[in-house]
Formats: C-alpha cells, structure tokens, sequence
C-alpha cells in the first residue's frame, strides 16, 4: 500500500476530487496555502493499493495541468521612495506529489 500526499491549486481541486471520488478512491482534504503568491491550495492524502498506484498517479496528471498567470511583484531595485509593482508572468497550477510506502493500514 501507498500513501499519496498531493499538494495541488484550489482551482484544481474540485474536479480531481470528483475524478478520484469515481473511479473509489478515498481522500482527506488539508487546507493550506502556498509561500510564494500565497494562493491557496489543498493537500489530499490518498491511500492506494499498490497496483492502483498509476491510475491514481495519471489522474492527479490530467487534473492539474500548469498554467501561466500574471501576477504583480514589488521592484525592490528602485529607490525607497518609487516602488511600482509590476506584471510578472509566473508559472502556477500542476501538482507537487509525493510517494510513502505504508507499512501498515488500519480502517475502524
């Protein structure tokens, strides 16, 4: 057995959920926030038979796909008095996942 710890875009998360929800897989969801832009994401924990692993994995991959949005960071170079943000192209969406083997499961 498997845990899959995957960390993807609120944005994201609604149809991944319903996506894994069909084909049975069970997940908790942890709210959490991203440190960079500060959007928010969602942490699922998923436990996976080890030979449903690649189906899981190959959902989380179609779900969430990378995007490109614009977002506004401060220009720390100029002088104190003339900070202007300004539009930066960033890469968001995706998903971080990691693999943990389990040694043991438990249901009550």
């Amino acid at each position: 057995m498997k845990l899959i710890v995957a960390i993807v875009q609120d944005q994201d998360l609604y149809l991944l959920r319903e996506d894994l929800a069909k084909k049975d897989f069970r997940m908790t969801k942890l709210s959490s926030s991203g440190g960079f832009l500060k959007i928010g994401n969602s942490t699922l924990l998923i436990g996976v038979e080890d030979e449903r692993l690649d189906e899981c994995l190959q959902i989380i991959e179609e779900d969430c796909k990378s995007r490109q949005a614009d977002s506004s960071l401060l220009n720390i170079s100029a002088p104190v008095d003339s900070y202007i943000p300004y539009p930066v192209e960033v890469t968001i969406g995706g998903a971080t996942v990691f693999v943990l083997d389990v040694d043991k499961y438990f249901r009550f």
